[in-house]
Parts: C-alpha cells; sequence; structure tokens
C-alpha cells in the first residue's frame, strides 16, 4: 500500500500517481483542485478543506496551516459539548491521525453510556395482526382488510431499544467502521459495539439521520450523541464510486475556527453577565435591506449590545488584508453604537494591534489566538479574550 499523501491546507501542490477512477473521485467531490500532468500521474493542490479521505489503496491527508490535525476534534465538538473535550482532548492528542481520534474518543463514549444497558423507550407500532394487542384500528380495518375478522389492524406501544438514540449511534458505528486505518484495537471495540446494537433497525442513508432530542431521559447518551453527530456531518464520504471504495473525514477549517472562536468565547463570557446573540441577522438601513451578520454579539440583561467580536481565520493573505476586515468592523460599530469592535485571527495572520479611527471615537482591537497552545493552554487565552473585551 503506498504512504499516505500529505498535503497543507492552501499549500503547494503535490504529484500524485491516481487511476482514472481515483482521479475522477477526486474531482468529483471538489475537496482540492487535481490536474492531470501525465497518464497516471496528478497534481493536487489543497483548497479551504481539512481532514483525510481514502480512494481505494491512496490515502490523503490535508492538515491545516495553523493547527494540528488530530487536535480538529477538539475544535469541532468543544462548541457543542465543552464537558467532552476538557476530559478527551489529552487522550486525543495521543492517537495517530484524525481517524483513530474519532474511533477512539467514539469507543470510550460509547462505552460509557452503554454502561447500565442500552437506552430504552416506548415506541408506536402499526401491524396487522392474528389477535387484538393495544387498540384496534377500525378505519383501516374496514378499508384494507374489508372488515374481516383477522387479520386485525392494530396500533399498540413497545418498549424498545430500538429507539432513535441507539439508531444514530449504530449509523456512527458503521461509519467508522467503514473507515480505514483506526487500528485493531479500537476495530474491535466498535464490533463490540456494533454487536451490542444488532437489535436496531439500521435506518438508510437516503432516509435521514433518526431524529432525537436531549432530555433527562437520555442524558447519559449527550455525549456519544454529540459526537456522533460530528461523525455523521463530516464523515459525508462514506461511498463506493463503482469498483472505488471512498472513505473519510473532511471539514471547513474556516468554519470550525468560527464556531470554536463564538462558542468557546460566549461561554468565557457567561461570568460577566449578559448573553451571546451569534450569527444572528442585523441591518444597517432603516429599510432593512442591507443585512449583515456578526460571528458574536455579546448584550446586556436588557438586551442592549455591549461587544461586537468576529471571527477571522485565513490560511492565507487574500487582496485587500486586513483592510476590508477593519471596514467590516467599522460598519458593525456604526450600527450596534459601539465605540469598540474585536477582530481575533488565528495567529500567523494578523499580529494583535490596535487601531484608533479617525473622526469618529471608534476604535477596533485585533487579537491573535495561538491555535497550537495545548487545549487547555487555549482555553486560558479564551479567558484573557473575554476579560480583555469585557471586564472594563
Amino acid at each position: 500500500m503506498p504512504p499516505p499523501v500529505d498535503l497543507v491546507e492552501h499549500g503547494r501542490p503535490q504529484e500524485v500517481e491516481l487511476s482514472e477512477e481515483q482521479y475522477e473521485a477526486l474531482r468529483g467531490l471538489k475537496i482540492a483542485g487535481v490536474n492531470r500532468i501525465s497518464t497516471g500521474k496528478y497534481s493536487i493542490k489543497p483548497g479551504q478543506k481539512v481532514g483525510s479521505i481514502r480512494l481505494g489503496a491512496v490515502q490523503i491527508n490535508i492538515r491545516p496551516k495553523i493547527a494540528e490535525l488530530n487536535r480538529l476534534l477538539f475544535f469541532v465538538g468543544y462548541s457543542s459539548s465543552p464537558s467532552i473535550w476538557r476530559d478527551e482532548f489529552v487522550r486525543l492528542e495521543k492517537a495517530d491521525g484524525l481517524f483513530p481520534a474519532v474511533s477512539e474518543s467514539f469507543v470510550r463514549l460509547a462505552s460509557d453510556a452503554f454502561a447500565r444497558g442500552l437506552l430504552r423507550g416506548y415506541r408506536s407500532t402499526t401491524d396487522s395482526l392474528s389477535v387484538v394487542r393495544g387498540r384496534v384500528r377500525f378505519q383501516e380495518q374496514i378499508t384494507r382488510n374489508y372488515g374481516l375478522p383477522v387479520p386485525i389492524a392494530v396500533q399498540y406501544d413497545d418498549f424498545t431499544a430500538d429507539v432513535a438514540e441507539n439508531r444514530v449511534i449504530l449509523l456512527a458505528t458503521l461509519r467508522l467502521l467503514a473507515l480505514p486505518d483506526i487500528g485493531a484495537a479500537a476495530r474491535q471495540q466498535l464490533n463490540r459495539i456494533r454487536a451490542m446494537l444488532d437489535e436496531i433497525t439500521t435506518v438508510p442513508i437516503r432516509a435521514g439521520r433518526p431524529k432525537f432530542g436531549l432530555n433527562r431521559l437520555n442524558v447519559r447518551y449527550h455525549d456519544v450523541l454529540r459526537l456522533s453527530e460530528v461523525i455523521l456531518d463530516n464523515g459525508s464520504f462514506g461511498q463506493h464510486n463503482g469498483p472505488l471504495a471512498v472513505s473519510g473525514f473532511l471539514f471547513d477549517m474556516w468554519k470550525i475556527y468560527e464556531d470554536f472562536v463564538t462558542g468557546a468565547l460566549s461561554m468565557a463570557m457567561q461570568q460577566y453577565g449578559g448573553y451571546a446573540k451569534t450569527q444572528t441577522d442585523h441591518y444597517m438601513d432603516r429599510a432593512a435591506r442591507i443585512k449583515f451578520i456578526p460571528d458574536l454579539v455579546w448584550c446586556d440583561g436588557d438586551g442592549l449590545p455591549v461587544a461586537v467580536v468576529d471571527a477571522k481565520y485565513k490560511a492565507e493573505k487574500p487582496k485587500g488584508f486586513p483592510e476590508a476586515d477593519l471596514y467590516q468592523m467599522l460598519a458593525y460599530c456604526a450600527v450596534l453604537g459601539l465605540e469598540e469592535g474585536h477582530l481575533i485571527y488565528a495567529r500567523g495572520n494578523e499580529p494583535a494591534t490596535v487601531h484608533a479611527i479617525n473622526t469618529c471615537n471608534v476604535t477596533i482591537h485585533c487579537h491573535a489566538l495561538d491555535l497550537s497552545l495545548p487545549p487547555n493552554d487555549l482555553l486560558k487565552s479564551i479567558d484573557l479574550l473575554a476579560k480583555a473585551i469585557l471586564d472594563k
């Protein structure tokens, strides 16, 4: 088996040997630019997607420019479930690559959730039986069974483990089992989880993900359900393209960064009172025709804006950088009536600076967040940012 192809987000193209099927699959997925050099040789230029994907025997890893690949799960999951990642991220870093990190974390969380047995619940079932069970569906009995005494159209409630929560975990387990390079020990544990879910219905992909709600009845499942959603949302490549098997995890790094910053910063700001409005529509004009959507607006108890924040992840500096970001933040401050605005860059793009804008009494702070820090230190730097923004 050939060694993995290692690329860096928005980095230099690399020459790779691919079959025609692999070339067509990669071009169809649109995760990177791919150009034919000669027969069997292609040039791959990575774009904004990061993660790992396998095309038959060829695995392609696209690493973030400003962070470690196996730390992606910390960024992805933290804003939705910080309780998982404060314990799990240390172990995640020990995994060699993204696939092992996902699978090993999933196995631990699923094992904890199943420690007291599978979650069970009541599920309404309709059937035609030779005896009465539950209530008779008289309308169906008359219209479909023509009033015959048997079979009897009935509806009854079953107390079963075949509920939406277990179906989602089963789908995530099957998705992980389809991935390469997860290690023999993790694969063995995933097969054990698959066996525990043997009575659970496998939902076809075309039917969509089973719907569930997080509540006190399934609280012991919350962590593994959140990670299952991450797996199902981002492991979007698990298919057969003719004779070619395609599988992997791919993420938009800019979206991961923005979600992490707004989620973690919102939690850090809570100690100062108020609440967050994230990705909420605002309008510049009175006719409400010019819309803008800041990443985070922090409001006081009366609902008045007290701070505005935009997270900026730029793996490479575009034309007009950072002036366009400053113009955007100036507009936010003007409309929201704020004297200060905050841009949070991934360190390596824009250094920490302060811009006092002429004549309009607005100051824009450009902060630099070091994504290479260990997660505990990174969260401490988020706490310091919250203090700098709100603790005047």
